[in-house]
């Protein structure tokens, strides 16, 4: 079992793929050093178009189950990175929900949200909609998000995200805490 960082754009050269890979490398240290679980990355840059038939809707590709549906089910726990466009999460991203197998997917899953925007909420409207399908899908919502204001302006020389770069950090330290607790393996201790 894995933790999945998951960035839910399929925009090329989105902003929110930084930031999500950059969340990435962070639980990733983070796991290592308290010997938890692998984490892996996930992104929807990778569905490739033939996921938009409507065939799909009756019978996933292979490459789709192997890729996206299969890590999803046997995840520990998801941290999605989203954008918003158009005073809402990417039309994409709720598509990939729908292909997912219900409703065991995100049944009992651990899930955190970053917002990213160039608006000063920082995708607060695309997170708390995001929030609404996933309490439907009866994953387990931590209560700590973070949302990343003028996202165009906040990247440092050296990759990273400026003043956001501690508060990062701590809601993926935050997030691994609250995954083990609800799995059983440690105390909480906050974020």
């Amino acid at each position: 079992m894995s933790l999945i960082v998951f960035c839910a754009t399929n925009r090329p050269g989105a902003r929110t793929r930084t930031v999500a890979k950059r969340v990435h490398n962070f639980l990733g240290e983070l796991s290592k050093g308290a010997g938890g679980p692998i984490v892996d990355y996930l992104d929807l840059a990778n569905l490739r178009p033939d996921i938009f038939s409507t065939d799909c809707y009756s019978q996933k590709p292979a490459w789709f189950l192997e890729t996206f549906q299969a890590p999803i089910l046997e995840a520990k726990g998801l941290l999605v990175c989203t954008p918003e466009y158009n005073g809402g999460f990417p039309g994409v991203m709720k598509y990939f929900i729908d292909m997912l197998k219900f409703p065991e997917s995100l049944v009992d899953l651990p899930v955190a949200f970053i917002g990213c925007a160039d608006g000063q909420f920082g995708a607060l409207r695309a997170v708390e909609q995001l929030e609404l399908i996933f309490h439907y899908r009866k994953a387990h919502v931590y209560g700590e998000r973070l949302f990343i204001s003028k996202i165009s302006s906040v990247f440092s020389a050296d990759g990273s995200v400026g003043e956001y770069e501690e508060r990062l950090q701590k809601l993926a330290a935050g997030f691994l805490s609250f995954v083990n607790v609800l799995k059983g393996e440690r105390a909480y201790h906050g974020p």
